[in-house]
């Protein structure tokens, strides 16, 4: 795709005139800058045991994710999870690999993102700096914090890379941004961006992806499911805005295609572990459409920014097979926006929005 630059960002005059002022004798410090850090979830190194097992482990152990006491998730963890999860997942991940990078989808899709945003705000006197971070694996939010402020940014807008916010998801990026900044004495400026769930131009976006993609089918789909990831309905009694927000996405995404609720439903997988998560499940909602005589059903994942495990393994491999094993006949995954136009339009839009009064 070739992307088109939009309007350029501005030098600082403000800031111009402040460097001139500074004594001959001044130590040089890089300053005057603005960075901008889009953060994903996280990804293995390789599909290997080891790297495998780091993942995970950094993964599972936040106390946001896994919200059981330490006493009675950590035996779990080590004794059992850590032990047999990272080859299963492992081999889901080698079904995915990116071999030609050697990489995740995901992290290819993140950096991808980075740049075509680069590219888009037009900053030709390099005041603004694009860069990507992994809530888990590498590269790691701290050392792309601190390459920003290496770089003179005193000032860094962190971009979640959730629609729908979640403790799970954008709080835990927002605690290990400040873990970051207290080991800091010059500490940046920090924005984080809110969650962007009802935003016309995210839905809108999602919206027409679904358009293009359909055009693509040699067949209409009788059910299109917004699938998103779950977590535990105890979660959601506490106070976790999750649900309400994927369920208005929904709703607004109807609104736009004209579509009533039994062509557009919500669903919710990857659920882990006993306790009862979000419903209905993706996976039992594909068997049942297929046992009541549904044929033709698409599936997409509108909290997810990038395509992912969850979505190309999980959702194009095992929901398709569970729907078609059911007796259903064709089925399709909706890709995510990624780093198409209309995901970067998307990026694009919500930067601009929050660097409002940093920039022009």
């Amino acid at each position: 795709m070739n992307v088109q630059p939009s309007a350029p960002i501005s030098a600082d005059p403000e800031l111009e005139m402040r460097q001139m002022r500074l004594p001959g004798d001044h130590p040089k410090v890089k300053t005057g800058k603005i960075g901008v850090l889009l953060v994903n979830l996280g990804t293995p190194d390789a599909t290997t045991y080891w790297p495998m097992r780091r993942y995970l482990r950094q993964f599972l152990s936040d106390k946001r994710v896994i919200e059981w006491p330490k006493a009675i998730w950590y035996p779990i963890l080590y004794g059992i999870v850590l032990m047999t999860r990272p080859g299963k997942s492992g081999k889901a991940y080698e079904e995915i690999w990116n071999n030609e990078l050697d990489e995740s989808p995901l992290r290819t899709i993140t950096r991808s993102q980075a740049d075509k945003l680069t590219e888009l705000m037009g900053d030709s006197d390099s005041k603004l700096h694009v860069d990507w971070a992994m809530r888990y694996g590498q590269p790691s939010i701290r050392s792309r914090l601190e390459a920003l402020k290496e770089k003179g940014c005193d000032r860094i807008l962190v971009f979640p890379l959730y629609p729908q916010y979640s403790a799970t998801t954008t709080a835990t990026v927002n605690d290990e941004v400040c873990r970051a900044l207290l080991e800091m004495r010059w500490q940046p400026a920090i924005r984080t961006v809110p969650p962007y769930h009802d935003d016309p131009v995210y839905v809108t976006a999602l919206a027409d992806s679904v358009k293009r993609h359909l055009d693509t089918l040699d067949f209409e789909p009788d059910v299109v499911l917004t699938s998103y990831h779950g977590i535990p309905q105890s979660y959601f009694r506490r106070g976790d805005p999750y649900h309400c927000h994927c369920q208005k996405t929904t709703r607004l995404m109807r609104e736009v295609l004209g579509w009533n609720k039994e062509k557009l439903q919500t669903t919710f997988q990857s659920r882990f572990g006993p306790e009862e998560w979000l419903q209905p499940y993706t996976d039992k909602t594909v068997e049942k459409l297929a046992q009541d005589g549904v044929k033709n059903v698409a599936v997409m994942n509108p909290g997810f920014v990038s395509d992912c495990l969850e979505t190309l393994e999980e959702i194009a491999g095992e929901a398709g097979e569970i729907f078609e094993e059911a007796g259903g006949e064709r089925f399709s995954h909706i890709p995510c926006l990624n780093d198409s136009d209309l995901g970067m339009k998307v990026i694009d839009h919500i930067v601009r929005r929050e660097l409002s009064g940093w920039v022009e």
